[in-house]
């Protein structure tokens, strides 16, 4: 009961901290709570004009309709609109077909059902092929089954759409822009953290097991991060298409190279990384599967893994920075001075490993991971 009451209040606790990100300025809570109050503004719409005032048969399918089309883009609106009509459509029109020649609705349902299931599968119905049978059983339980009422269920979820994807469109359409940026500075800030930490490690030679596993899960992690980072990008772009707000905020175009570059930066970084981590977990094992380093070798790649974390916080915020701060000249300038130090690390990580190979196959994989990640620098950095 303890741990449930913890956990409890853990949740309370974040959602406290989130509405607080909320009513102090622009985050991601923000934008989470205005869709929110512009779905209820679209439903209650919807059942305003189809309820309450042409009192339609089945007006709960307009504010359904609408409710569930408040997207998190406009684009997504427009698209799964159009997708879930004709998924309405597709199940209305067989039903319809099956059940006035059988006049039985429990037949019909057994025929119908397993044809708008398969219906549903189709691909170019999208993520919305479910809601053909969604309309078939509208249709089949709403009462006799006429022509009339199954194109008053296709008007109604028409209207619906309509009223949800207007919202949507002139209702503070939503922008993701910051959010991209706000998820690349902090995959790249974690990425920069955990280096300097590993580098901090090997120059103080603690070969702690449980501190290099966690450093370890911290640089898995990462990996997920660089991935939220990619879905925030594609979500940016897709946010900006037919989006009104962006014009009268003047947003600036899509995410571009650069956002592509330092999603492959990113990229390399969490590749390296892990394989950094990893390798000191395993020399820091009870079991030693992989040979501890030389304490030279071991500084020199403390120093180049703290160059590295450097060069990533420079790019960072030459990136996603303010560019007038002069970022950009210091970031040339890290780059050089890393490449100087990885020249000089390969030269004394060939001449000191020679003579073992299960080293120089260690230190072998670590190079040519750090090797990649350099190159990506110099080319992203330029």
């Amino acid at each position: 009961m303890r741990v449930t009451w913890q956990a409890l209040w853990h949740e309370v606790t974040v959602a406290a901290r989130g509405v607080a990100r909320a009513w102090a300025g622009p985050c991601r809570e923000r934008d989470l709570a205005a869709q929110a109050v512009k779905a209820a503004l679209a439903a209650w719409l919807a059942w305003a004009v189809a309820g309450w005032w042409l009192h339609a048969p089945m007006a709960f399918v307009a504010p359904w309709v609408a409710v569930v089309l408040v997207e998190s883009t406009v684009f997504r609106s427009i698209a799964h609109g159009l997708q879930q009509l004709a998924a309405i459509a597709a199940g209305t029109v067989v039903a319809t077909a099956v059940a006035l020649p059988l006049r039985d609705s429990m037949a019909a349902m057994a025929v119908v059902l397993p044809l708008a299931m398969l219906l549903g599968q189709w691909r170019r119905l999208g993520s919305q092929g479910i809601y053909a049978a969604t309309g078939a059983l509208f249709v089949l339980t709403g009462g006799s089954v006429t022509v009339a009422t199954s194109a008053a269920r296709l008007a109604e979820a028409l209207f619906g759409a309509v009223v949800g994807i207007a919202v949507n469109a002139l209702v503070r359409p939503p922008l993701y822009l910051r959010d991209s940026r706000a998820v690349l500075k902090g995959a790249t800030e974690e990425a920069h953290d955990i280096l300097r930490d590993v580098a901090e490690g090997l120059t103080e030679g603690r070969w702690d097991a449980e501190e290099a596993g966690a450093r370890h899960e911290r640089a898995l992690r990462l990996r997920r991060l660089v991935e939220q980072a990619r879905s925030s990008v594609e979500w940016s772009r897709e946010s900006l298409r037919g989006n009104l707000r962006r014009r009268r905020t003047g947003a600036g175009p899509p995410p571009g190279k650069g956002y592509d570059d330092a999603l492959l930066v990113l990229d390399y970084a969490a590749v390296h990384t892990a394989g950094v981590t990893r390798t000191v977990l395993e020399a820091a094992t009870a079991d030693r599967a992989a040979p501890r380093p030389h304490p030279e070798l071991a500084h020199r790649y403390a120093e180049f893994l703290r160059r590295t974390a450097h060069a990533l916080r420079l790019y960072s915020h030459s990136r996603f920075g303010d560019e007038s701060d002069g970022h950009e000249d210091r970031l040339r300038a890290a780059v050089a001075r890393l490449r100087a130090t990885l020249d000089d690390l390969r030269r004394h990580l060939v001449g000191g490993t020679r003579d073992d190979p299960d080293e120089l196959a260690t230190y072998g994989a670590l190079l040519a991971q750090a090797h990649r990640l350099a190159d990506q620098l110099v080319v992203s950095g330029t």
